[in-house]
């Protein structure tokens, strides 16, 4: 198997009878405990309205992680650019990188990580700025990479930081940008998997050598749930697959503890749509993960492996990360 890197996706999902603040110290047990794992980072996404997640204010959150942790890097997956000015982003992770050096990752999206009528109240009304997304990224490079002194308007911190930046996806039209301005592309395949081999694709047919790049860099984002046996990993998963069909139905719940049967067992119309949802779900013990996992990654010519960990006992989720650790040695 080709080298590869191991990293992990969090949301600060809250836990059914758990607070906020319970959710964003789980976050940090998990950046802590992968730490010491080896993994190479971990990444906070930014949603908005949405009850159980706690993830919303991401660059604070990164900030909070990364000063409770020593080594990991930690960054966005993603920040959702068209929700902001490109020059408060780079003030906001040139200040990271200012207090964090060499450890902070910057992934872009273009979704707005909420509804339309939230995405709204963000956007001052202007929904029209996802189609500027090749130009907020060229304009956050230039914030960040400006050595001209006669600049009008400039980032501090910010200008002359060393932060990478990753672009996002869950479509192929990130694909086609990624490739051309030479960044390395983070596809969403735990929630959004229809397009990823086509984007995967068409990433590594178009990539242009970039002074970022010689070589595509792909990250792809997959849901693993790991347990000693194969039986318990799938009661384990549960939650998830339950948590997905309240995203589905618009019943969402905070991530619950696992049932005897998934909560729509019985119900074709939500058991197809949790299936497509989730098809890049991994489930079993080390040994089926690893051949499973082995081949998803030789399959695609995938770089780094960034997993999601929604299983709601904090002890077995932990164990889960050693387990994928073990798994791909």
């Amino acid at each position: 198997m080709k080298n590869f890197k191991l990293s992990a996706l969090d949301l600060a999902t809250v836990c059914k009878g758990q607070s906020a603040r319970d959710a964003i110290d789980r976050t940090v047990e998990a950046a802590q405990y992968i730490e010491r794992l080896g993994y190479e980072r971990i990444w906070l996404a930014e949603h908005h309205n949405m009850e159980h997640i706690a993830s919303s204010a991401t660059a604070v959150l990164i900030g909070h992680v990364a000063s409770k942790t020593e080594r990991i890097r930690v960054g966005s997956g993603g920040i959702m650019l068209p929700n902001h000015a490109p020059l408060v982003v780079a003030e906001q992770f040139g200040t990271l990188e200012t207090l964090y050096p060499g450890r902070i990752d910057l992934g872009l999206g273009r979704a707005p990580g909420t509804d339309q009528l939230t995405a709204m109240a963000l956007r001052r009304n202007n929904l029209n700025t996802a189609f500027y997304f090749k130009d907020d990224v060229e304009a956050l490079l230039g914030f960040f990479e400006n050595n001209d002194p006669s600049e009008k308007v400039r980032a501090f911190p910010g200008e002359g930081s060393d932060v990478p930046l990753y672009i996002l996806g869950s479509s192929t039209d990130s694909a086609h940008l990624a490739a051309a301005l030479g960044l390395p592309y983070a596809f969403a395949a735990h929630f959004a998997p229809a397009m990823f081999a086509q984007a995967a694709e068409i990433y590594k047919k178009e990539f242009r050598p970039s002074k970022y790049l010689e070589n595509p860099y792909l990250i792809v984002c997959v849901n693993v749930i790991a347990a000693e046996q194969v039986d318990e990993a799938q009661h384990l998963a549960t939650s998830l697959f339950n948590m997905f069909a309240g995203i589905i139905t618009n019943h969402r719940r905070p991530l619950s503890p696992p049932t005897e049967k998934v909560i729509y067992d019985g119900i074709p119309e939500i058991e197809r749509a949790v299936y497509n949802m989730t098809a890049c779900t991994f489930v079993g013990d080390p040994s089926s993960l690893a051949k499973d996992l082995t081949s998803f990654i030789n399959s695609y010519d995938i770089d780094e492996i960034m997993t999601t960990n929604y299983i709601f006992d904090p002890e077995k989720r932990l164990r889960s990360f050693t387990l994928i650790k073990d798994a791909l040695k």
